[in-house]
């Protein structure tokens, strides 16, 4: 009998981690809601905040806008003649919707050779980690939630270019970005986070 009511407790437990926050656009609700016996997203975000530097408002947007904190996020597939599901047009996945190229190279360069792109706590460390590595590489600053956010959907390389100048879909969602990390840190301060 105690058995079966550990582990009814302990699928409950993990199936509220799985689960995709409501409220998204109130990061304190999402915080309330993530909140787990062992710690939760606000305790994963402050850790990367202190790891990497980067605000965690900053953090927290850039899952927000790049996967609404859908653990399975991926980009639809293409149709091909109009109607059969085709390729995705990347290998986005997960929260932080990394590409397969730039987890593994997280994975090396961190050594958290075992991190999921569907674990919440490994997607903001590798959101941390790439802001990081942008205002290494690139000089942006560790809370210009515009610039970090343009290296994100640019990649280092793209935002050197220069590619998001002429590309108003990139400067939108950048725009985006920093107006969302912006009311984070605003709702972070009025609810004591």
């Amino acid at each position: 009998m105690r058995i079966v009511a550990v582990t009814m407790l302990l699928a409950l437990a993990l199936a509220g981690c799985a689960s995709t926050p409501r409220s998204i656009n109130n990061v304190c609700s999402v915080f309330d809601q993530k909140q787990g016996f062992f710690g939760g997203w606000y305790t994963e975000a402050r850790r990367a905040e202190r790891k990497y530097g980067v605000p965690a408002e900053v953090l927290m947007a850039t899952i927000r806008i790049e996967s609404g904190f859908d653990a399975d996020a991926r980009p639809p597939r293409r149709k091909l003649l109009g109607f059969i599901p085709w390729k995705r047009a990347s290998s986005a996945y997960g929260y932080s919707q990394a590409l397969d190229g730039t987890w593994q190279r997280y994975k090396r360069e961190t050594g958290n050779m075992m991190a999921r792109r569907t674990s919440f706590a490994d997607a903001v460390d590798f959101v941390g980690w790439y802001h990081q590595t942008s205002n290494r590489t690139n000089g942006v600053a560790l809370n210009d939630a515009y610039g970090l956010y343009l290296n994100y959907y640019a990649g280092h390389a793209g935002y050197r270019r220069g590619v998001w100048r002429n590309n108003p879909q990139m400067q939108k969602s950048a725009r985006k970005a920093a107006g969302m990390a912006n009311q984070y840190g605003q709702q972070m301060r009025q609810c004591g986070r």
